[in-house]
């Protein structure tokens, strides 16, 4: 029953949090060298089991490409591993001698990972592992599509680290995931920090858990070709990208504007590189197997080849297709074209003028990508600029592939598989969230500024008026004086007391 089932998998999570915690309080001892050697071999083991985990990730889901999902793999762990390795992630991390401050790193606790369908295999290792670095533990939701792929990931990334000498218990996993052990799982209260990399509705319940949360929005990501661009070298990098992976990422271009000038090169190039322009009737067909209903991307098609969605709307297409493209001159929920597809489709919009051309952009992300990414094709360094400036986005990718460039493989970005989208997309952060993401600072700092602080009006009133209380009696005590030096003490403690009750008194 299903109800049995939910039990045994909330059962199961809470097991797996009391064992991480459990290793989580030991591995507060350990020190930057065995965090970092046990972090190596992990990175090690995942990216020597790349090629495996991608097949079974394929053969499970039955969604991308196998030698694409490998890529992936090897990005999150060898490629995150470069980028992390020499990060001081234990004890003190930084001293600032001039200024006389000291930073120490500690840990969240016990992360909770939610990992997605499209990317199985990559985001746990990349999760594991920078949660490794950073002294946490981890306890991981699979997506219930995925679960396999997932947990072996795991299963080769715990079995490194033991044998590198970490806590076992350190990687934890849901073997049988439900939608009621996942929420509970980030309500739990041994669960610190979650990273959430899935739908809406899962990120909108990582912010609502009342826990400190990395969660990603949507990727609708426009890619405009501007007339300056190298047109064919821009074509095929945007034609690769799209295919990568039969468009699992959500950094993938999802809609092309082009200036109208070189439209009829670009689509010229588009059938080159293995682009397939769709009429007017088999455009229609298409679009009833982008969405079932307006707004809501038909999973079915999701990592599918342009192919084998062609077949699923009845079109015929070339056997060399690599991608379906429509032309679009409308953008909203109720057209399938203009949405986030997570499959090599796109819509082509025609720009008049440059303007334009940031208007389409705008509208395809304000529709369900703001915060995520935009990709730019131009020669012209004053238009990548003004975009940088302008768009609602938290990594522009310029002359390169999106896919993979927003995700650190082309570019300098930082290699990660759980990309912020920042304010604009209601996240915490717009970075590449990684290591650093995943340790808490505290700061010791010495006094190094001397400062004056001014006495409210009333206490400064009454010392001067004890200060002038003073300065009579001592001149009352002196005229007490008789001129052989002897003193009347009954006289001048009288005067005395006189004094301190009137103070008393104010």
């Amino acid at each position: 029953m299903q109800f049995d089932q939910d039990l045994q998998s909330i059962q199961e999570m809470r097991d797996a949090v009391k064992r991480a915690k459990e290793a989580q309080q030991k591995y507060l001892s350990y020190s930057q060298e065995q965090v970092d050697a046990i972090v190596k071999r992990v990175a090690g083991a995942a990216y020597a089991k790349s090629l495996e985990l991608a097949q079974m990730a394929v053969e499970e889901t039955g969604m991308g490409i196998v030698e694409h999902k490998q890529l992936k793999n090897e990005v999150g762990s060898k490629a995150v591993y470069e980028s992390i390795k020499d990060e001081k992630t234990v004890g003190i991390i930084r001293e600032d001698h001039v200024h006389k401050m000291t930073e120490v790193a500690y840990p969240y606790g016990v992360v909770a990972g939610i990992i997605p369908t499209t990317n199985p295999t990559s985001t746990a290792i990349f999760k594991a592992m920078i949660s490794l670095k950073t002294r946490n533990a981890i306890v991981v939701s699979p997506h219930p599509r995925a679960v396999n792929c997932t947990v072996e990931a795991l299963k080769i990334c715990q079995e490194a680290a033991v044998k590198a000498g970490a806590p076992d218990g350190l990687i934890g996993w849901i073997s049988k995931p439900s939608m009621a052990a996942t929420n509970e799982l980030m309500k739990h209260r041994d669960i610190n920090v979650i990273l959430a990399t899935g739908g809406g509705a899962l990120v909108r319940a990582a912010y609502s858990s009342g826990k400190p949360a990395y969660g990603v929005g949507p990727g609708n990501v426009p890619c405009y070709i501007e007339k300056s661009a190298n047109v064919s070298k821009a074509v095929l990098m945007i034609v690769d990208s799209k295919s990568f992976d039969n468009g699992t990422i959500c950094a993938t271009e999802q809609s092309l504007v082009v200036d109208r000038n070189i439209v009829q090169m670009v689509i010229r190039e588009l059938k080159n590189y293995g682009g397939y322009i769709l009429n007017a009737e088999e455009k229609a067909l298409v679009e009833k197997v982008i969405t079932l209903t307006p707004g809501h991307l038909n999973p079915a098609i999701v990592g599918q080849s342009a192919i084998k969605i062609a077949e699923m709307a009845g079109v015929n297409v070339p056997a060399d297709t690599r991608v379906l493209i429509a032309e679009e001159t409308r953008v909203g929920k109720d057209v399938p074209f203009s949405i986030e597809k997570l499959s090599p489709i796109f819509a082509l919009y025609t720009a008049d003028h440059y303007e334009e051309a940031k208007e389409w952009c705008l509208r395809l992300l304000n529709l369900g990508g703001r915060g995520h990414s935009l990709s730019l094709h131009t020669n012209d360094d004053a238009v990548a600029k003004e975009f940088a400036l302008e768009m609602p986005v938290s990594r522009l990718m310029v002359n390169t592939l999106s896919s993979i460039g927003a995700v650190g493989a082309t570019t300098g970005l930082m290699p990660s598989l759980t990309l912020g989208c920042g304010s604009f997309g209601g996240n915490i952060t717009s970075d590449n969230v990684t290591a650093r993401h995943l340790i808490n600072i505290k700061r010791m700092a010495y006094g190094i500024k001397e400062v004056s602080i001014l006495k409210p009006a009333a206490l400064a009133k009454k010392e001067a008026a004890g200060k002038q209380d003073v300065e009579q009696i001592v001149d009352q005590v002196l005229k007490q004086v008789s001129p052989n030096g002897e003193v009347d003490a009954k006289m001048i403690a009288e005067m005395v007391n006189q004094v301190i009750q009137n103070y008393q008194m104010n």
